[in-house]
């Protein structure tokens, strides 16, 4: 009897190794067809964004830049915790279609009367700008109009994708966002050789998104019922996740963007177009965005309440993010001549420059995560200590450093985010040991 109590356990043994195997094989599988898929769609974005920046005049990269920045804003404005708020009810009722339905028709709804007052706040701030930067009026109205499609399109999209990333569909999903960026680089390669302005530009970004958004409307409706209607329940339910995200996100929706603002508004138009050909090299750093989005934060937010478990997940996941912020900073540190070559002479000047907008964007990337992690969870920093933390690292940033120069704002945007990814890093571990 003893021989044969200890084969069973020899055997349950070793079929305990070959699930474990099994998972791991499929996590590998699924991080290597996420990871080879958003290498290619982010150098598809690189190349698209590098062509935008050799073919428009130095002023007129200056005004997309300003153009970008605003979308930015304004998306975040329309979002305001919305897509959190979906995915951590969503998470609750994923196997469930008629329920996710209702969850994602209700993000959908809030999302739609949330994008009008971020027009009508953005919108006259964008022509002020550009008019301050000596965009005709004619131009001016053409680029504002140009905005509206490609906001249209980012109004559903992330939403739209958490049914496929609850579901790990990351097939069809990288599918879309392939299509999306391949569509959208000949766009622009044919539409800016033929007409080198801006609001083209924009178009050329927006257009496809709307075309892939159909697509991903259709593949959403097999895990998530279309036909639902908002729930008052839900609304509630996201909304209670909005109030406590949304002063966050309005006052760090400017302050993301706050190496342009401060140049938009003290320096030249030639100093914004190198602030946004600089931000462009670090867009192959969104591959880590995605995977985050796609892979990871799903699989954090169903974690069930074990205190162990999220622990070791959130310290492997930080400590995943360093040494890959650090190999790319150490790259880019070692050869600054070569990686300014792809944006061309008139931006080959900014050595340091472009080591530290690496710098900025590697820890701006650990705090986003952080953030997201921790909101995936519904855990959200009081708006009150977030904001005032900010505001007091500005402000000391300000006093101590010289920020009428590019490098100057650059070494500020450094100590603002080292600043807010400690406080993510202390509320997370803090909400970790209270479960």
């Amino acid at each position: 009897m003893n021989y044969i109590f200890k084969m069973g356990q020899r055997v349950a043994g070793l079929q305990k190794k070959k699930l474990n195997y099994s998972k791991v094989m499929e996590r590998g599988k699924l991080i290597s067809i996420t990871g080879s898929s958003q290498i290619i769609i982010q150098v598809i974005g690189l190349l698209s964004g590098i062509l935008i920046i050799r073919i428009l005049s130095t002023k007129e990269y200056a005004l997309y830049t300003l153009a970008n920045a605003m979308l930015g804003t304004m998306t975040v404005l329309a979002d305001g915790g919305i897509s959190s708020g979906v995915m951590s009810q969503g998470a609750k009722v994923w196997l469930d279609r008629t329920k996710f339905g209702v969850v994602v028709n209700t993000g959908l709804d809030l999302r739609r009367k949330f994008a009008l007052w971020s027009l009508i706040i953005s919108l006259p701030i964008l022509f002020y700008l550009l008019r301050h930067h000596g965009a005709g009026l004619m131009f001016t109205l053409l680029i504002m109009l140009s905005i509206i499609p490609t906001f249209y399109a980012a109004l559903s999209d992330n939403i739209l994708e958490i049914p496929l990333k609850l579901h790990q569909d990351i097939k069809r999903l990288q599918k879309n966002q392939l299509a999306t960026g391949i569509a959208r680089f000949f766009m622009i390669t044919i539409s800016l050789f033929l007409f080198p302005w801006t609001f083209i530009a924009i178009l050329g970004n927006g257009v496809p998104r709307i075309w892939a958004n159909l697509q991903l409307k259709k593949i959403s409706a097999e895990y998530a019922d279309p036909e639902q209607k908002p729930d008052p329940v839900i609304k509630k339910e996201i909304l209670s996740v909005v109030k406590r995200i949304i002063p966050g996100s309005i006052y760090y929706c400017l302050s993301g963007q706050i190496t342009i603002w401060i140049i938009s508004i003290f320096g030249s138009t030639k100093s914004i177009a190198q602030a946004g050909a600089l931000s462009r090299l670090s867009m192959i750093l969104t591959v880590l965005t995605v995977l985050n989005g796609t892979l990871i934060l799903p699989r954090f937010a169903r974690i069930p309440d074990n205190s162990k478990l999220i622990f070791n997940r959130y310290v492997q996941i930080q400590l995943v993010l360093v040494l890959i912020s650090c190999c790319v900073i150490g790259i880019v540190w070692l050869f600054p001549s070569e990686t300014l070559w792809v944006l061309g002479k008139d931006y080959s000047t900014l050595r340091t420059e472009v080591v530290l907008n690496v710098a900025v964007s590697c820890i701006n990337l650990i705090a986003g995560i952080c953030f997201s992690l921790s909101t995936s969870r519904g855990w959200t920093v009081n708006p009150l200590i977030s904001i005032s933390l900010n505001l007091l690292s500005i402000i000391i940033g300000i006093l101590l450093l010289d920020v009428s120069t590019l490098k100057g704002v650059l070494i500020l945007n450094i100590f603002i985010g080292l600043v807010d990814v400690t406080m993510y890093l202390v509320y997370t571990f803090y909400k970790i040991r209270s479960l």
